[in-house]
């Protein structure tokens, strides 16, 4: 059977008299008369059969069964609205994305000229782990670190990561770096946001030496610029350092490994979930993953937290 539906002018003329309780601002707003709105009004009220609104010489007032159907339809063309401006806007608006460093410089930035959209993308980077209060932190999608979740957001797990130690080939052959023995000696690069050396340590069956044995990093890609000039050894997410390591700037050291876990997010508002450019952005950024055999199983990190 086909949709039984009210005419739409009547329904948008309702809506607008009932959110202002005002038929001559409904009609600015609509860029009406007001006669007009008052026949969309009757029009409505014939069509359902039942007032919907109470009159009282120049004053509105919402029916209980108005006030019901104005609720309602204020959140429909809400969205109606956002959905017209999300296709009208998708060939011409920036995409704002916001994400860590690591992931913006040695893993993002390299890929986006294989987005149909790239050259609009707006990048923004964090010191620590994006926000994901999307009424604040000015971003169309979030590169989430974890997979931790938050109300009204949509998390899809997108990247899971081994880690490893790295160091420059330059310092693997001054220190003579043969052993896993031999990091106790020396200057090791940590990371707050989530540092695992004693995790590999207890891997590689070893026993940790006294930390810190070198710098404090805010992230894991200072730690790894670092480790790439030469200042100490990093503990790597393979995932993102690949190319690094495949164009000579480090190099990595032994088979042990803290086990794999989810390392990033793709996060959206859940009001936006139909967005064209974020769908877009979602697909093609998981389908990259994949393409590396990276993709997230949505393991915990219990591992790091002991």
């Amino acid at each position: 059977m086909g949709r039984k539906l009210p005419p739409f002018a009547a329904v948008r003329a309702f809506e607008a008299v009932a959110r202002l309780l005002n038929v001559k601002a409904a009609a600015d707003e609509l860029c009406l008369s007001a006669s007009a709105v008052s026949h969309q009004l009757r029009a409505l009220e014939e069509y359902f059969d039942t007032a919907l609104f109470e009159r009282r010489g120049n004053k509105l007032s919402l029916t209980l069964t108005g006030r019901a159907y104005s609720e309602k339809m204020t959140t429909l063309l809400n969205s109606f609205d956002e959905s017209t401006r999300s296709i009208r806007e998708a060939g011409h608006r920036p995409f704002r994305v916001l994400c860590t460093p690591g992931f913006a410089a040695r893993w993002l930035v390299p890929r986006l000229d294989r987005l149909s959209f790239g050259d609009r993308v707006r990048l923004r980077v964090s010191d620590g782990a994006p926000s994901l209060d999307f009424a604040s932190n000015e971003a169309d999608l979030v590169i989430q670190w974890t997979d931790a979740p938050a109300s009204g957001v949509v998390t899809e797990p997108l990247m899971q990561s081994a880690r490893y130690p790295v160091i420059s080939p330059a310092l693997k052959v001054k220190e003579a770096v043969d052993s896993p023995e031999d990091l106790c000696r020396l200057t090791l690069l940590h990371d707050e946001t989530m540092d695992a050396w004693k995790t590999w340590f207890h891997s590689a069956g070893i026993t940790p030496p006294v930390f810190p044995r070198g710098p404090t990093f805010p992230n894991c890609e200072l730690a790894t610029t670092a480790a790439e000039r030469g200042q100490g050894v990093s503990l790597a997410y393979d995932a993102i350092v690949r190319a690094t390591l495949a164009e000579g700037r480090l190099v990595r050291l032994f088979d042990t490994v803290v086990m794999p876990f989810v390392i990033y997010s793709v996060a959206y508002p859940q009001a936006r979930a139909e967005d064209p450019m974020i769908r877009e952005f979602s697909d093609w950024v998981h389908d990259e993953v994949a393409r590396e055999d990276v993709a997230a199983t949505s393991r915990s990190v219990e591992s790091l937290t002991r």
